[in-house]
């Protein structure tokens, strides 16, 4: 058992150091080698891979794919691991739920051995390379490679053979609201609308730019236009509100020292007329002035 988890784990240490990673390549590996252990297991004894990042999946794109495997059954089988109940899915969740919706009872799967971190890596990378994959999800999965392997988000694009600015950009949408999040993984919102919206700082104005584009039917460029409008206005009422607190300040050390104050550019500006005035405000600071 210990030199099949050490071939798996070089097996997987292989993936990874690939020029660019191909998870297809990977479990066709597997597959390829292990078409003597294929085995029919009940579908009901299997749950998802722990570590699946993917929260949502398209009901279209697995009602399509059930109406091939009644047609033409699982080509190729699912890889899973032994588990305390059951079997946990290491590959091919899509053809196990599309299976289920066919009203198969059995699939085919090849069983393997995985510890965590395997489980952890192979979801995340299958996830990362599918194309149904939503944003969201998409986000999530490379945020989590990117921590896991400690790569830069240079290195992540030239893995997966993704530009580096589209990197940038999907990582991005993880700063949105939770809400807003909810309509891009629903398709209500597009990746290119969601993007715009990330760069608002302010959590209920990007909720509401978000509805915005729905209710209003806006166009990318409608909405980096009002956005653009959005932080002139934010960055104008900041600037008042930062002005009025410099005047409530400038307002109370002027009662304090009665004299005239200007507080401005993380400066104090204190007024006076003469030695004599002078003398009378350093008294009112505390300060002793000793005559030579």
């Amino acid at each position: 058992m210990e030199t099949k988890k050490k071939a798996l784990g070089k097996g997987l240490e292989q993936l990874f150091s690939n020029t660019v990673i191909d998870f297809d390549n990977f479990e066709k590996d597997i597959v390829e080698e292990n078409e003597k252990n294929v085995t029919e297991i009940n579908i009901d004894d299997i749950r998802s891979n722990p570590y699946q990042p993917r929260k949502t999946f398209d009901i279209e794109s697995l009602n399509e794919l059930a109406k091939s495997i009644k047609e033409y059954g699982v080509v190729q089988p699912i890889i899973v691991k032994k588990s305390i109940k059951g079997y946990e899915l290491v590959a091919g969740e899509r053809r196990t739920k599309a299976a289920k919706i066919a009203g198969l009872k059995k699939i085919p799967a090849i069983i393997k051995d995985f510890d965590d971190q395997e489980m952890m890596e192979i979801a995340l990378v299958e996830n990362i390379q599918r194309e149904d994959l939503n944003p969201i999800d998409e986000a999530t999965s490379i945020s989590n490679i990117i921590k896991l392997r400690g790569y830069t988000q240079e290195e992540f694009a030239n893995k997966f053979g993704k530009s580096r600015t589209y990197v940038t950009n999907i990582l991005g949408l993880l700063k949105l609201p939770d809400e807003v999040k909810k309509l891009v993984e629903k398709k209500n919102l597009s990746m290119s609308h969601a993007r715009v919206i990330s760069k608002i700082d302010d959590e209920n104005k990007a909720i509401l730019l978000a509805k915005k584009v729905i209710t209003d039917n806006l166009s990318v460029h409608d909405l980096e236009k009002l956005s653009q409008e959005e932080k002139q206005v934010t960055k104008v009422k900041s600037k008042s509100n930062y002005d009025t607190k410099y005047r409530m300040f400038e307002n109370i050390i002027m009662d304090a020292l009665n004299t005239k104050v200007r507080v401005h550019k993380n400066k104090i500006e204190v007024y006076f007329d003469g030695v004599n005035e002078l003398e009378d405000i350093l008294a009112k600071m505390h300060i002793d002035i000793e005559d030579e």
